[in-house]
């Protein structure tokens, strides 16, 4: 994950906000360059019509680009004061033209949303450390038994096939029999740090539409609701 997709994230840009800032647009593209570390460098950011951002940081005495900020093998003072400095910028820059949504993919955010319609619940953020912090839990409002679970995780962590892309993804209690079927579905995984016979994990990568993930979100409530369980 670049620095810039990990400080956008969970933002969604404004055009207006973007243009008040200082953007422009061209071709569709906005872009906005600016000053940083008293105009030792400059940053020139890229954001895409999807809202994708991209940045390139020159360093102003040679006027090339600052290769070593993204270079993990580079971490001596200097270097991360520039990382420091551009990641706050990048952070201005957000609080002056974005919203903050709950996930990062916009199929969590309208399940989110659905989910606060059907059961009138919205997600807690129970972990402070990162990568656990952006993990949203749903739970049943009388027991607050969990009965969804919202990570940002990797393709890895599905596939296991070293894909290190970040994908949102929603955990569901299911009936034991009804996993292996399940699990043939394109998006549908045994659970990420959960049971794999009661659980399943679902990318939420529009790979499976709202309403077939809400279906399988019902099914969950009903499994992880008291009264049910007890009837069982």
């Amino acid at each position: 994950m670049t620095i810039e997709e990990k400080i956008f994230q969970k933002k969604r840009f404004d055009p207006a906000r973007m243009e008040r800032f200082g953007f422009v647009t061209e071709d569709g593209i906005r872009t906005i360059r600016m000053p940083f570390l008293n105009g030792d460098f400059a940053a020139a950011l890229r954001v895409s019509g999807d809202g994708h951002i991209s940045g390139t940081v020159v360093d102003m005495m040679n006027g090339e680009e600052y290769a070593p900020l993204r270079n993990e093998r580079f971490n001596g003072a200097y270097v991360n004061s520039v990382r420091s400095a551009y990641e706050e910028l990048l952070q201005t820059i957000a609080q002056a033209c974005c919203t903050d949504v709950l996930f990062a993919s916009d199929q969590a955010n309208r399940i989110a949303a659905r989910i606060a319609n059907r059961f009138g619940v919205e997600p807690d953020f129970p972990w402070s450390k990162d990568p656990y912090d952006s993990a949203g839990v749903f739970r049943h409002a009388d027991t607050e038994k969990w009965f969804a679970l919202v990570m940002n995780i990797t393709v890895h962590a599905l596939k296991k096939n070293g894909d290190r892309t970040p994908i949102d993804a929603i955990n569901l209690k299911i009936d034991p029999p009804d996993g292996p079927k399940l699990t043939e579905t394109d998006g549908i995984f045994p659970a990420y740090h959960m049971n794999h016979k009661s659980w399943i994990t679902v990318t939420l990568d529009d790979r499976l539409s709202d309403d077939a993930v809400m279906a399988l979100i019902e099914n969950s409530y009903r499994l992880t609701d008291r009264g049910t369980a007890e009837k069982r």
